[in-house]
């Protein structure tokens, strides 16, 4: 906001009271402090307290002498009456950065606090900062103290008034008046690169490309820099920067910086420089360096040290210095780089220089200050910047809906041309498959002859072969089917039996032995058995191993459901083999008192069946007996790999060896049924 102006409406607004005393209901529409009869003075250091004050005794007139700066405050005492019986309102105007007031009401003082520094939520009501309402009581007599603080060191020239209601209602619609075109701006200026800025970021986040990305920083700091204007109007709607006025002043010019610092990295993709000119790439990613370092240290240095005049004159040789080498950029892009989208970018970049120069000289020379000029209006510099930005942001814009029409052009193209070559190279393809045809056809039916002579005698020559492999396996199975040992064994049994009168378990164990036989002879021509028969063929069996080995042999069997393992298929006497190996090279050699053997069929899930012993264990056996070799395993293991060979079934054969803490304890053989 432009003070000057301000103060040239307040003394277009009315005129001022003078009494013998500050009279609120005196007042018909403005009032001075300062030059006021009733009105002190005192300057005093920023940390002296309100207390201090009060009893001070140096008190002056009130006149333009006393200026605050950062290491003094100006204090105004006044009374203040109210001689009617209804409550009046009575608005101080001060439009300074700080400004405390301490109202005596019924022997104790209100504190208010206001300013152009002051948070919205410190701001009493109205939320103007240049406002502040204090209601007196009917007949009350106040006394008043107002303090008025900065944070610059420069001395500030702003001085209180007081404003009765009808004069507060006055200026505030003068001021809403004057103010209301430029905010209008402000408000264009921000919804359109709300919108723009919505539209970048749905292609940032889809397509993911820097240009977008630069873009939209490029976007959103120039969103900044029009709340922090905005911030500096008596806007109430969406004025975010009002919550921290102090922190917005800090930041402007750094602001400023960083969008132009995004804006030359957006320049250099959307234009594609690095295609023509390298040297110009370094120079304006220097350039863009340069910018966000000027920013970083601008914000650092009016976070450490704020100073107006400092500030002002870093400000003007920043931009003496940055405008020119702008301009030279500008005219080496023209000169370089030759890419459709120029025309967008020198059109962009003339409204940009049009509105940073032209801002520049009417700030810096003060022409927004010329009554009846065509700048003569509020905010005057940051409208015209504002204007030359969203000129440079729209052909921006419209260059970046051409780049993606380019883009989707040049794919076009590229796929007329595959489209082309791929149709020129089907016509050669074609033309060489007939080549190739008509060559490899007369080839092929020879090949072809050849090979299916040679691939028919192999087929025959495998089959031949394997079904001489399975016949001599189911040969070698029906010899080993039964041990001529056990066999001799069986019969020797028997005549004992016989020999010691012991007819009924001598005719028991022929049935027995006989039953055995018949079922054995009646399996070996068939091709595969249900494992509840291969069940009964083990019981048979074992119940022979028993009898014959004496009580210190037992077995077990444990098995869920018969009629289930009737749905199971297996080779003939498959599972024969490793019981009797169990028996004759696991238990009978172990010293064990008690020899023990279990069958167990589990068909919770699919069919498992395990044999387990607790005999001298495989590799014990092998040291008893170095010249024995399991002719019956080793054949069962081939007949498994066999079937599972011609089988839509498989089956798994595992075999684990038992320890005790290291010592043999047995062998378990595990058969899974796998459908």
């Amino acid at each position: 906001m432009k003070k000057q102006a301000i103060i040239m409406l307040l003394f277009l607004s009315g005129f001022y009271t003078l009494s013998a005393q500050i009279k609120v209901d005196s007042i018909a529409t403005r009032l001075d402090l300062i030059r006021n009869p009733e009105v002190q003075a005192i300057t005093s250091s920023s940390d002296v307290t309100f207390n201090d004050i009060i009893i001070s005794t140096s008190w002056k007139a009130y006149d333009s002498t006393f200026t605050a700066n950062r290491d003094t405050v100006v204090w105004i005492n006044f009374k203040i009456e109210n001689t009617t019986q209804d409550i009046l309102t009575t608005y101080l105007f001060y439009e300074g950065h700080y400004i405390d007031i301490y109202l005596e009401k019924e022997g104790r003082y209100e504190h208010y606090k206001n300013g152009y520094f002051r948070p919205l939520n410190q701001r009493p009501k109205p939320k103007s900062y240049f406002f502040t309402e204090l209601k007196l009581s009917p007949l009350q007599q106040s006394q008043c103290y107002i303090k008025l603080s900065t944070d610059y060191k420069k001395n500030s020239t702003s001085f209180p008034f007081l404003f009765s209601k009808l004069g507060y209602l006055e200026l505030l619609k003068n001021i809403r008046a004057v103010h209301f075109p430029p905010i209008a701006f402000i408000y264009v200026y921000l919804i359109s690169l709300c919108c723009i800025m919505l539209f970048v970021l749905v292609f940032c986040i889809r397509l993911q490309k820097r240009i977008y990305f630069y873009y939209l920083g490029y976007l959103f700091f120039q969103i900044v820099y029009a709340f922090l204007v905005l911030q500096t109007t008596p806007a109430t709607i969406a004025n975010l920067a009002q919550h921290f006025p102090y922190f917005s002043v800090l930041i402007s010019e750094s602001v400023q910086f960083t969008f132009i610092g995004f804006y030359i990295l957006f320049i250099l993709h959307l234009l594609d420089v690095k295609t023509f000119s390298l040297k110009l790439v370094r120079a304006l990613k220097i350039f863009g360096i340069v910018c966000f370092a000027y920013a970083i240290l601008c914000f650092g240095f009016n976070l450490l040290w704020v100073n107006l005049e400092v500030r002002r004159m870093a400000s003007i040789i920043i931009r003496t210095i940055v405008l020119p080498l702008n301009l030279f950029l500008f005219f080496w892009i023209i000169y370089k780089v030759k890419h459709p989208l120029l025309k967008y970018f020198i059109l962009g970049q003339s409204f940009f220089f049009i509105g940073a120069v032209l801002s520049s000289i009417v700030y810096y020379t003060g022409l927004h200050l010329v009554p009846g000029g065509i700048f003569n209006f509020f905010y005057s510099q940051n409208v015209i910047f504002m204007a030359g930005l969203l000129g440079e942001v729209l052909c921006f814009s419209i260059a970046l809906g051409e780049s993606m029409f380019l883009v989707q052009k040049e794919k076009e193209k590229t796929s007329q041309k595959l489209i082309e070559q791929l149709q020129q190279n089907k016509i050669m393809e074609s033309n060489m498959r007939k080549e190739l045809d008509n060559q490899i056809n007369q080839k092929t039916e020879e090949i072809v002859q050849l090979y299916s002579e040679i691939e028919k005698q192999k087929e025959e020559q495998l089959k031949k072969s394997f079904n001489e492999r399975l016949r001599n396996m189911e040969m070698l199975a029906l010899r080993s089917q039964m041990n001529p040992h056990f066999i001799f064994n069986s019969l020797n049994a028997l005549k004992n039996l016989v020999m010691q009168s012991r007819e009924e378990d001598a005719i028991s164990y022929l049935d027995n032995f006989s039953l055995l036989l018949r079922n054995i002879l009646q399996n070996s021509s068939k091709n595969t058995i249900t494992v509840e028969e291969e069940l009964e063929i083990l019981e048979l069996y074992l119940s022979l191993e028993k009898s014959r080995l004496g009580n210190d042999f037992s077995y077990v069997i444990q098995c869920d459901s018969r009629e289930i393992l009737s749905q199971y298929s297996i080779p003939p006497l498959l599972l024969q083999p490793f019981v009797e190996n169990a028996i004759w090279h696991g238990l009978y050699p172990s010293y064990r008192p008690e020899k023990k053997l279990s069958l167990v069929f589990d068909t919770s899930k699919q069919l498992q069946i395990t044999i387990e012993d607790n005999g001298i264990g495989r590799k014990e056996s092998s040291k008893t007996k170095k010249t024995h070799q399991s002719a019956g395993t080793n054949i069962t293991k081939e007949r498994l790999t066999l079937y599972n060979h011609v089988s839509h079934t498989q089956m798994q054969l595992n075999i684990l060896d038992l320890e005790d803490n290291g010592i043999p304890s047995g062998t378990r053989i595990t058969i899974t049924y796998n459908d």
